[in-house]
């Protein structure tokens, strides 16, 4: 049983509601538009809101949404079908009131479409409905069983009379490219036995055989241009035995012309060609097996071209100067057929720039179903169309659908009169110590005092390295220039503590010092190692932090994404708390050594929604950036 089903428009008008079980789906709608019409993560056409999967179906042409809801325990296998169709006969039904694409025109229409949309699920659910199991057929009743055994035994070097008729018919009208020898000149391959293999011969080519053959005809057909290939199906014509008339020279002159003219023929002065029967399939395919870009005319347009091709040319320059006309006009209707060799080639630019694959994949998904039936502008092509609109996907998706800021966090937590607590947790190695020692030095630049709170109680030199950096901080802010105020300090208390003890009394010192920001540095661990996810997850949900990070290299592609999903997947399962406390934000290190392969940024942020806080770019304090998305997308889309 379906909870509703809605029909809406993108700019947020709704043209018709149906209420199945569910009294409202205000909800569970508002969250697919924010989590992903708005995030452009429409890769799959489903999302899990709660307790209800929503399927849903893009109509770009008139800019619609259509979107179903049903319980996700129940497995109602005519949705896409009753989706289809409520799609194809409301756009049918409906065309002229949603073409003038007006919003006070859609709110004034009448969309009385409650008992086409009740007939339509109706038959859906009664296609769907499960047939009876049918009962294993027997060898006995099979049609093998009734065939003779001599009609089952084959001899190498047969060939069944049907098969032999349709392959003499085939190869009567392509004599020269497909039944005849190839179109380099030589003969038919040869086994070992020294007998010619061909159908002319009573003996069958094998499927790998015939594929060869036809690569290489093709091939050569391509490669050579439209003269040679002519020339080379000339060449393959059977030769008549016996000889030919010989050239007569009288006294050193020609007694018959037309014997010795082998010029070209002309028409009006100009030369013809013979064009092969199958030019056509090789008009849309550039040198080296590179698209080229195809026109804005419709589909419809080119087989009438193709079919009328000697009428249009008597009609004048005018016929011929509307059609080029239309031809630049946005008239062209993308479908996935025109998008798919552009999209194959995107996709393998993306996971060459280190995107994960599976991410590449459902982003060239989603931006197939946002253009899909979409109208091209004048003057643009596929391949363009297709690049900005993965671009824009893109930069859609490393913009947070949580801002953090953190400057303007700190002074709320400064009128509340409590410290600003923040976490960082990663595996072994990504530089959590030293990040955390680059952001002290941005929140004292901007005059907030800081404790560092030594919880990694395992690594050896970890606290020695925290004490090197203090000083070191403590160097560039002395009290002096605060007014006798000291502004960074380091809390610990050696090796082989509880970390969560640990954090607790260092916030608890924080709130009776006076300290603005608590930063809480963790030992390292793999995402695999369960006993120290527990202990993770005890330290976060027993002190409560403002903001947990998760420190991540970008030069280890996709091992980055794996990481931070089961980090963020082990504190929900290891928390004790009834809403466990999740991963906030991600800072990206090294970002300084991958060049134009920023692929991990996209991946990151693509799989959990996660915003990039900070970006490491090099060893220095002042080495800390901020991500900025459109130079992401275009170092990334940079060939």
């Amino acid at each position: 049983m379906l909870d509703f089903f809605t029909i809406f428009s993108k700019g947020g008008l709704v043209l018709w509601c149906f209420q199945g079980v569910s009294d409202s789906c205000t909800g569970p709608v508002n969250a697919l538009i924010r989590s992903v019409l708005l995030q452009e993560r429409g890769g799959n056409n489903s999302f899990t809101h709660e307790a209800l999967t929503l399927k849903y179906k893009l109509d770009n042409q008139f800019e619609l949404v259509f979107v179903v809801g049903f319980q996700k325990i129940l497995t109602l296998t005519y949705v896409d079908k009753l989706i289809d169709d409520v799609h194809r006969l409301f756009r049918d039904k409906y065309r002229t009131e949603i073409q003038q694409q007006s919003a006070l025109s859609l709110l004034n229409g009448t969309f009385d479409f409650q008992n086409d949309f009740l007939r339509l699920l109706r038959e859906a659910e009664e296609s769907s409905k499960i047939r009876a199991p049918t009962t294993m057929k027997k060898f006995e009743d099979s049609e093998k069983a009734k065939k003779p055994v001599r009609s089952m035994i084959e001899t190498r070097g047969e060939k069944p009379k049907e098969k032999t008729k349709n392959s003499k018919k085939k190869g009567g009208k392509k004599e020269g490219s497909d039944g005849g020898p190839l179109a380099t000149g030589k003969a038919d391959s040869v086994v070992k036995t020294g007998v010619p293999v061909g159908p002319e011969n009573g003996v069958e080519l094998s499927k790998e055989e015939l594929v060869r053959r036809k690569r290489e005809e093709f091939m050569q057909k391509h490669g050579r241009g439209v003269e040679k290939s002519s020339k080379s199906l000339k060449s393959d014509a059977p030769k008549e035995k016996g000889k030919k008339a010989p050239r007569v020279w009288a006294l050193g002159g020609c007694a018959n012309k037309d014997v010795l003219d082998y010029s070209t023929p002309t028409t009006n002065g100009t030369p013809e060609v013979a064009l092969p029967e199958d030019i056509n399939l090789i008009r849309g395919t550039g040198p080296g097996g590179q698209l080229q870009d195809l026109d804005c005319s419709s589909s419809d347009d080119d087989e009438a071209s193709q079919s009328t091709t000697k009428p249009s040319a008597t009609k004048g320059t005018l016929g011929g100067m509307f059609g080029m006309l239309k031809g630049l006009v946005g008239s062209k209707s993308l479908s996935r057929e025109d998008m798919e060799s552009v999209l194959d080639k995107m996709r393998d630019h993306l996971i060459a720039k280190n995107v994960a694959a599976d991410i590449a994949v459902q982003l060239c998904e989603s931006v197939a179903n946002k253009l899909e039936g979409k109208v091209m502008g004048t003057f643009s092509t596929v391949t363009s169309t297709v690049k900005q609109a993965l671009q824009e996907s893109l930069v859609q998706i490393l913009q947070p659908q949580r801002r953090v800021d953190m400057l303007r966090d700190i002074m709320d937590a400064q009128r509340r009169q409590r410290p600003y607590v923040v976490t960082f947790c990663g595996v072994n190695g990504v530089g959590k110590s030293t990040n955390l020692a680059k952001i002290s030095f941005w929140l004292l630049e901007n005059g907030f005092s800081v404790l560092i709170a030594a919880c990694d109680t395992f690594r050896a030199g970890a606290v020695e390295q925290l004490r090197t950096h203090t000083r070191r901080l403590t160097a560039l802010h002395p009290p002096e220039n605060h007014s006798g105020r000291t502004m960074v300090q380091l809390f610990e208390k050696g090796y082989g503590k509880d970390a969560a003890g640990i954090a607790m009394e260092a916030i608890a010192f924080a709130r009776n010092q006076g300290f603005d920001v608590v930063l809480v540095d963790t030992a390292g661990r793999m995402q695999d190692n369960a006993p120290l996810m527990t202990a993770l997850a005890k330290l976060i949900t027993v002190n409560t932090p403002d903001l947990v990070l998760f420190v991540g290299e970008a030069l280890v592609g996709n091992e980055a994404v794996d990481q931070l999903v089961k980090f963020n997947r082990a504190l929900a399962d290891h928390s004790m708390a009834q809403t466990p406390r999740l991963i906030d934000g991600i800072v990206l290190t090294k970002f300084d050594t991958i060049d134009d392969k920023v692929g991990a940024a996209i991946s990151m942020t693509y799989i959990t929604s996660k915003p990039i806080v900070f970006v490491g770019t090099g060893q220095t304090y002042c080495d800390l950036r901020s991500l900025n998305a459109k130079a992401v997308v275009a170092a990334l889309m940079k060939a």
